[in-house]
């Protein structure tokens, strides 16, 4: 059985930096105290008395860094210089000024600012990345960080490999995204892994108070399988990934995420996910503290992995690949089976079965497309198949609606077009045909999107299929 070892001097070295201290233990052991919204508070450290380092059960600790110095160590960290707009339409540039980036009372400080240029709002950030310095192949790696609130911020810890050309460039080359929150809606921490050529991403979320108090981060990277986990609660585990060209057969698993990785860490403005900021975005508070970094490695690890199946969910008997779409089961639609209502940004509004009917109560419409939608995932879409999708329609008044059916692991595109149509108070029925030109996918996903469509017309929807056609 292959095996990847970790070298004897990284062994040594880790066992010397573990002695001392506490064993099989998670928590912070000294200048903690518990946190009432579930974090850790962390006071500032004195430099003359450097934090212990938990043990892991099962691990040696490969390297850390407390920030116990009145300065960034850049044996680990370098400054990341970019220019604005550099990727995601993101707004600052990234400098190397300790105005952006520095080390105060035992954390890495990343603040963001916002000055004028040419008689512009000119904006400025932090990042820092391990590249060349601290790579690794497999571990556990724990971040403990506190992000901050304000519309357009948008903190991030995540990891890329040293060698991005290695399977080509991004998403091909493979990203590990192990935390992400958004400084306008702290309720909620994104854990994502993106791969694969077409783009494909895996995410999870967990919902919290992410903008009070300290927060632990970390993800379980192994040769066949990634947990990620948010304060000891998991929240992701992904073992499917692929990296290859588009058209072109698929490399050895497991590719992308067998080869070696960097920490990186970054506090964004603005860009396609977060929004700009505005007048409420409180500069003076826009920063990102981290209060150690800590990677984790066992011994040795089994590489000889296989990729698990990937099971299709079967068509009901008349052929229907959606379940429960004649509305005959008064299903809970907030519990993630089956049909599932969502609303955000901005939307708001309810929904229920009655009568073999889906009805869907608008009270606000939001600012995008998906802020008011029912949608059921698990569909599975096969390269080269022929779709027919139809479904029963009518509203309290005439009205606009979108049909699509999407791909949420396979980087959102779309196999059956977003279709915007209208819908009137006489119940029709619609019919929408699409031929699967992708690689086949376990998770396609029928939306009806109502946000944003300048009603809020009450709507009612039955009968509804997807099903294979000659």
């Amino acid at each position: 059985m292959k095996k990847i070892f970790l070298p004897i001097t990284a062994i040594i070295t880790a066992l010397g930096l573990l002695g001392g201290c506490a064993a099989n233990s998670e928590s912070r052991t000294s200048g903690t105290g518990s946190d009432p919204q579930g974090g850790s508070s962390a006071g500032a450290r004195s430099n003359a008395e450097p934090t212990a380092v938990p043990e892991l059960a099962g691990y040696n600790l490969l390297w850390n860094d407390e920030f116990d110095g009145d300065k960034l160590d850049e044996s680990i960290w370098n400054r990341e210089l970019r220019e604005p707009g550099w990727t995601n339409n993101e707004l600052q540039e990234y400098t190397d000024s300790d105005e952006n980036i520095f080390v105060k009372d035992g954390k890495l400080i990343l603040k963001a600012a916002k000055t004028e240029r040419n008689g512009k709002d000119y904006y400025t950030s932090g990042k820092v990345n391990s590249q060349h310095n601290k790579p690794f192949t497999y571990g556990k790696v724990v971040v403990s960080a506190k992000t901050p609130v304000g519309q357009g911020l948008w903190p991030a810890i995540w990891m890329m490999p040293e060698d991005e050309s290695y399977y080509g460039q991004w998403p091909r080359c493979g990203e590990i995204d192990i935390m992400e929150t958004l400084g306008h809606d702290l309720s909620t921490a994104y854990c994502t892994v993106h791969y694969g050529a077409p783009h494909a991403e895996q995410q999870g979320t967990i919902t919290g108070n992410f903008g009070k108090g300290f927060h632990e981060y970390s993800v379980e990277w192994e040769p066949g399988e990634m947990r990620w986990y948010v304060d000891g609660s998991e929240v992701l585990v992904v073992n499917d990934w692929f990296s290859g060209d588009e058209g072109q057969d698929d490399k050895p698993y497991p590719a992308p995420f067998d080869q070696p990785f960097f920490v990186q860490m970054n506090l964004a403005v603005g860009g396609n996910w977060p929004g700009n900021p505005d007048a409420t975005t409180d500069f003076d508070k826009a920063q990102f503290e981290i209060d150690y970094v800590r990677v984790y490695q066992k011994p040795s690890y089994d590489t000889n992995v296989t990729k698990p199946e990937v099971n299709y969910r079967e068509p009901l008997a008349d052929g229907n690949l959606i379940y429960n779409g004649d509305f005959a089961e008064a299903e809970d639609l907030s519990d993630d089976k089956i049909w599932t209502f969502y609303h955000a940004d901005g939307g708001n509004g309810t929904a229920e079965i009655k009568d073999n009917t889906l009805i869907i109560t608008t009270e606000k419409e939001g600012t995008k497309d998906y802020s008011v939608q029912i949608f059921q995932p698990e569909l599975p879409m096969m390269k080269g198949k022929n779709y027919r999708v139809s479904f029963d329609a009518y509203s309290d008044e005439a009205r606009k609606m979108i049909v699509a059916v999407t791909a949420p692991t396979a980087g959102w595109r779309r196999y059956l077009n977003d279709t915007k149509f209208d819908i009137t108070t006489e119940k029709k029925t619609y019919t929408f045909d699409f031929t699967m030109s992708a690689k086949n996918d376990p998770n396609g996903r029928l939306e009806f999107n109502m946000g944003h469509c300048g009603s809020i017309a009450t709507i009612y929807i039955s009968n509804v299929r997807v099903e294979e056609v000659e």
